[in-house]
């Protein structure tokens, strides 16, 4: 390598913090071990494409020899030459590097950078920088990168319940005034707008404070008027009147609506409710008792919103395969995307997409649901 001034050094507490990192006795680091200690201090501290040049360039340096310290001594010229940058920045990275405890400098009576060799020739000690630190801290870089894993995955869920909230709230007010256009919305819609300029994109900011409470708190209040509306506003309780037998469904006698369950639709013997809420605890959201295919059904139109997915989604999916099997692909595909967010994968991006998706698939037979609905009540109880 090429002999390079590295010029007059200041002394810098960084520098000398960073001589209390040693390796382990008789360690012999491999480039290999070495450049993936620098690829997740680079990750963990957040450097920039400048200084992960560099530093890589540094990393590439080393010989592997059986030293106590990582010792490297490249030229400002042939970093240049490595990485296209001038030498002035050369030099504020290197520094920057120090600083951020990553290297230190060890410099020469003359303060140029090259290796001592023995009276055969063999290279016994060097003149340049160590990289001892970027090794012997790599359990601080795993540490770092844990708590950014998981403050990521607090930010997405954040971010994922501000969307559903959201959601919630467009699809409350959408029927709102569908339904009964008289009722004065002004203020709801308000709410929303200024929720919405405040609410940040995913890959910008975390969201600020309070802003997911706030999502919610519009939500109930858009369904709730949306529920007066239905009531005339009217605040009546509900009483129980079903003296029947336990096993009759409580909403026989009325009127079925167009995606009420046709009797060629009842589920086949394997296929009941108890699987269904085995499979899917996700069911438990709606909130009420899951007795027989009409509340699966009710369970599905209700938290189909969940998704993400259009109202004129629901209805498509009641023509195309039924009221029934519509709802069971509600349910199944917001189980599928529960388990994803708590296992931390990205794998469904869209659910109401996927949704619609997988309707599709169910029509033309390339999916059975009660196959993957028993598959996947299995996996739970393993």
């Amino acid at each position: 390598m090429h002999i390079a001034s590295s010029g007059g050094r200041r002394l810098r507490h960084a520098a000398l913090a960073a001589r209390k990192f040693a390796l382990e006795s008789g360690r012999t680091v491999t480039r290999k071990e070495l450049s993936a200690a620098a690829r997740d201090a680079e990750k963990a501290l957040y450097l920039r494409p400048a200084q992960r040049l560099v530093l890589s360039e540094l990393v590439a340096c080393w010989g592997e020899q059986s030293w106590d310290r990582l010792l490297v001594w490249p030229s400002n010229d042939y970093l240049i030459s490595r990485t296209g940058l001038t030498e002035r920045a050369i030099r504020r990275i290197l520094r920057q590097l120090i600083e951020l405890q990553l290297i230190l400098p060890k410099d020469s009576p003359n303060g140029k950078r090259y290796a001592v060799r023995d009276l055969a020739g063999d290279i016994v000690d060097a003149f340049g920088f160590d990289l001892t630190p970027v090794y012997a801290r790599r359990g601080d870089w795993i540490v770092a990168l844990a708590e950014q894993k998981q403050l990521r995955e607090l930010r997405k869920r954040a971010f994922d319940e501000i969307t559903i909230a959201r959601r919630a709230a467009e699809e409350a007010l959408s029927a709102l005034s569908h339904h009964f256009p008289d009722v004065d919305r002004a203020a709801l819609e308000t709410r929303l707008k200024e929720l919405l300029n405040r609410t940040p994109a995913r890959s910008t900011a975390s969201p600020p404070p309070n802003l997911l409470e706030e999502w919610q708190l519009l939500r109930n209040a858009a369904e709730e008027t949306f529920y007066k509306a239905g009531n005339a506003g009217l605040r009546v309780p509900h009483k129980e009147t079903n003296n029947g037998s336990s096993s009759e469904t409580c909403n026989k006698g009325f009127p079925r609506k167009a995606e009420a369950v046709l009797p060629k639709e009842q589920t086949p013997e394997h296929l009941s409710p108890a699987l269904i809420v085995e499979a899917c605890p996700t069911i438990n959201d709606y909130g009420k008792p899951i007795r027989d295919v009409a509340d699966i059904v009710s369970a599905g139109r209700y938290l189909r919103a969940s998704l993400g997915a259009h109202e004129s989604a629901w209805r498509e999916a009641i023509e195309e395969i039924g009221a029934l099997p519509a709802a069971i692909t509600v349910l199944y595909v917001l189980q599928l995307y529960e388990d994803n967010l708590s296992s931390g994968q990205e794998q469904i991006k869209n659910p109401g997409g996927y949704f619609r998706a997988l309707v599709r698939m169910v029509k033309s037979g390339k999916i059975n649901l009660e196959v993957e609905l028993l598959a996947m009540r299995r996996r739970r109880m393993t």
